[in-house]
């Protein structure tokens, strides 16, 4: 093609980054399609009837699903989840063991944020002493975290950088749901506005687009180079 010379370097770079730029593109849109789908199961999870902590192992997918929890906190056996963020704002979840009287289960409720803002002083809360109701619902990551140290600290409440569950219920000799149960707002909970997901549908098709608009500005780039290029060397 006489009128089209765009040269090997250039059309090198094409061939790698263009794929690239789209892939990430699709990508993009893929998790907008993940993230309507957790909002969707969120929304149809809260609209139907709460379960016992019992039935949480008898369901496939348990994410999101309300439970109704009957009994009491064990104040001794306190867990800090280290490094969480609100508003700017360093702090950290509060874990505690909870025994439903009803089912005679142990699951592990996550009663909110606390803030930590001098970690020369460990962060206060208190543990109703009084058989509670509350509702909370189960909280089950869809992928496993990057984690560089999973050591826990010693003595309590216990300081920890990341939730794993069967290792909790290992430490305490305990035979618990395996699955983080999120307190809802109530008078046992401190700051729970948990977020379903931390991006919303829309910002990924946004990102999406700035990702094909890269593509078509590589290629029209391109072309204009490869048209240049071409007619320079007629001159």
């Amino acid at each position: 093609m006489s009128g089209f010379k765009p040269g090997v370097i250039p059309t090198l770079v094409v061939l790698c980054l263009l794929p690239f730029l789209v892939w990430l593109g699709f990508w993009q849109l893929e998790r907008a399609d993940q993230k309507r789908d957790m909002l969707a199961r969120q929304e149809a999870r809260e609209a139907a009837a709460p379960l016992g902590p019992e039935q949480i192992e008898t369901l496939q997918d348990p994410a999101y699903a309300r439970i109704n929890l009957q009994g009491s906190f064990d104040a001794e056996h306190s867990f800090l989840l280290d490094s969480r963020t609100r508003d700017g704002r360093v702090g950290v979840e509060l874990l505690q063991p909870f025994q439903d009287q009803p089912s005679g289960r142990w699951v592990l409720v996550n009663r909110g944020w606390l803030p930590w803002p001098d970690r020369r002083i460990p962060p206060k809360f208190d543990t109703p002493d009084r058989p509670l109701k509350l509702s909370a619902w189960v909280y089950a990551p869809s992928g496993e975290p990057f984690i560089l140290n999973r050591r826990m600290a010693e003595g309590w409440p216990r300081l920890i950088n990341h939730v794993e569950v069967e290792d909790i219920w290992q430490l305490l000799d305990r035979d618990g749901i395996k699955y983080q149960l999120r307190l809802e707002p109530g008078p046992a909970a401190y700051r729970a506005d948990w977020p379903v997901t931390f991006m919303q549908p829309q910002q990924h098709v946004g990102y999406a687009v700035q990702w094909f608009a890269l593509a078509a500005a590589l290629l029209a780039l391109f072309i204009y180079f490869g048209v240049h290029q071409a007619r320079g060397s007629k001159q």
